[in-house]
């Protein structure tokens, strides 16, 4: 299964790196709104410097919308979900190599955007330790029901406008923890943010599961 987790998510990335799309489209997009947020507040510099993780986090879940879209459609074209399953490929090895796939996207993208929110936020971090955690076991939450609800919703016609509907209100947990977290890695708000990564562990290791559990027949019936 470690094999077939590898080759899917290699998979995945190989195409990702031909098409250039997170470099020259996503980090773009990122770094623009986490732009247009400091515009948007830079009158109250009180007010941005107490938004900060949660603009950080919001923008984060942008990108894991697309990255999570772009990862749908490379399954629903040319008939790559049907290879999967004639290739006799397990499907929690799909499930796990492709929520890796964007999970690789995804960390690259943050380590880009917490530079911009140094720069551009002039934003300080006094836990890179716990900083480094959030980033990682959220990602694994965002990156685990993104690829779940992409396999229900590949069937659906309208999956580019279904998918956010589905998929934001179950990331809620993500944005709240991770963003409380980040609270305390920078320092601008008083909390236990090493409790607040055990409830993103929590979240990421359930749809983990579900996902692993529930894959195969998402596979078949789409």
């Amino acid at each position: 299964m470690l094999r077939d987790i590898r080759l899917v998510a290699a998979k995945d990335l190989r195409i990702e790196w031909r098409s250039r799309i997170t470099l020259s489209q996503v980090v773009p997009f990122a770094l623009l709104v986490l732009v247009l947020f400091g515009f948007a507040l830079d009158a109250n510099r009180p007010v941005l410097d107490a938004a900060t993780s949660g603009l950080y986090w919001i923008t984060v879940l942008f990108v894991g919308l697309m990255s999570v879209q772009r990862s749908t459609a490379i399954e629903t074209t040319d008939g790559a979900r049907r290879a999967l399953l004639l290739a006799g490929v397990e499907p929690a090895a799909v499930f796990l190599g492709k929520a890796l796939a964007v999970a690789i996207q995804l960390l690259f993208v943050e380590l880009v955007l917490v530079g911009g929110v140094v720069v551009l936020f002039d934003a300080s971090i006094e836990s890179i330790p716990l900083l480094v955690a959030t980033c990682v076991v959220a990602t694994v939450g965002i990156s685990a029901a993104g690829t779940l609800l992409g396999a229900l919703v590949a069937g659906v016609r309208a999956r580019e406008t279904v998918l956010p509907i589905l998929l934001l209100p179950i990331l809620a947990p993500v944005l709240i923890g991770a963003t409380r977290a980040f609270d305390d890695a920078l320092g601008t708000v008083a909390v236990d943010g090493w409790a607040w990564l055990g409830l993103l562990a929590g979240f990421g290791a359930i749809n983990i599961v579900l996902g692993a559990l529930a894959y195969g027949v998402l596979l078949e019936e789409t």
